[in-house]
């Protein structure tokens, strides 16, 4: 009697999971960890929750808890710790839990982390890493939710550095983190949960082969009419307005920004240049702002490029609103549209 055996179907590989915006943050803590061991990272429920949002999760297990851990609920202490730590040789990459819960900790910020390069004619360095969850478009109520980069940019002797992809998320930190300067790095909470088909070990390789565009702006969209002059949160808004402003005939490049400190002129300017019309798009109120900043640069160095002038979508000048309002409080691609409308008629 012959016996036949069953042979079932070799099974299928998975997918590779999509890389969220989180874990992409996640890995890039993990790999400086590992590539340096003068990386110490700490803040409020870092540790044993691994963070609100969940960026550290893992960290302290993997690392040790003398190289992530958490702190008092103290702002100004975890700075003031930061400060102290590098001034003795250590890298310290500290979270501000939420970006309203920065500000007890901005005169440490003002006074010493910004300062002390130039205060002692550049031999004592502050590499310091700030993470800030920052920004809307999560319910989150006052203190909470807030847009807060205006104050950081403002302060000279810091970065500011906004990602808004997901591939950048991981390779601005790691520049982040190994920058000898100290870095404030703002991480849209509206974004912690993107997604993209990327491959960490690709995303490793290419940061670790010293190809990296720190302080570059990037055009995230050809165009020919409008340039989108954008960063952070409000980037995806900003592609989401250029599509549909495809549908209607115009074409609209989206340039974004990456790094608010250093400012990349030379990628906004050549892309109005080409478009001769500039909209600058930005979750923070539009007064004294970095918005407000960038429409005056871009009218000072394109003037006689522009066809109209340089508008601006922002939030409006008020304290962050509760919930139920943010929709109407940060901008939106029918508020693009709309300048975008009236810009063509400007010439």
């Amino acid at each position: 009697m012959t016996t036949v055996t069953e042979t079932k179907p070799a099974a299928q590989s998975a997918k590779p999971a999509k890389l969220t915006f989180a874990g992409a943050l996640n890995a890039a803590l993990a790999h400086s960890l590992e590539a340096r061991q003068d990386v110490v990272v700490f803040g409020e429920d870092v540790g044993t929750l691994g963070g609100v949002f969940r960026v550290t999760d893992g960290l302290a297990a993997r690392y040790g808890t003398d190289r992530c851990f958490d702190t008092p609920l103290a702002e100004s202490g975890i700075m003031g710790t930061a400060v102290g730590m590098a001034l003795n040789g250590m890298r310290p990459v500290v979270e501000m839990q939420f970006d309203a819960f920065a500000y007890p900790a901005f005169e440490q910020v003002a006074s010493h982390l910004a300062k002390m390069h130039n205060r002692t004619r550049g031999r004592v360095e502050l590499p310091v890493a700030v993470r800030i969850p920052y920004g809307g478009g999560v319910g989150g109520v006052e203190h909470h939710c807030d847009s807060s980069e205006g104050y950081y940019a403002h302060t000279p002797g810091l970065k500011v550095y906004v990602p808004g992809t997901v591939e950048d998320a991981y390779l601005m930190l790691r520049e982040a983190i190994d920058s000898p300067d100290p870095v404030v790095f703002f991480e849209p909470k509206k974004l912690y949960w993107s997604k993209a088909d990327l491959d960490l070990e690709d995303l490793r390789a290419t940061y670790e082969s010293g190809e990296r565009r720190e302080g570059s702006a990037v055009v995230a969209r050809q165009g020919t009419d409008v340039t989108l002059v954008t960063y952070g949160p409000s980037l995806p808004t900003a592609l989401k307005a250029a599509e549909a402003a495809a549908e209607d005939g115009v074409s609209v490049e989206v340039v974004d920004l990456r790094s608010i400190v250093p400012l990349d002129d030379d990628t906004v300017c050549a892309s109005v240049e080409k478009t001769g019309r500039a909209l600058v798009v930005a979750e923070a109120q539009g007064f004294a702002s970095v918005a407000s900043e960038l429409v005056a640069r871009i009218q000072e160095r394109c003037f006689h490029s522009l066809a109209s002038p340089v508008r601006r979508v922002t939030g409006f000048d008020i304290p962050y609103p509760a919930p139920k309002l943010e929709e109407h409080h940060l901008p939106s691609v029918d508020r693009i549209l709309d300048v975008i409308d009236d810009m063509q008629w400007e010439d």
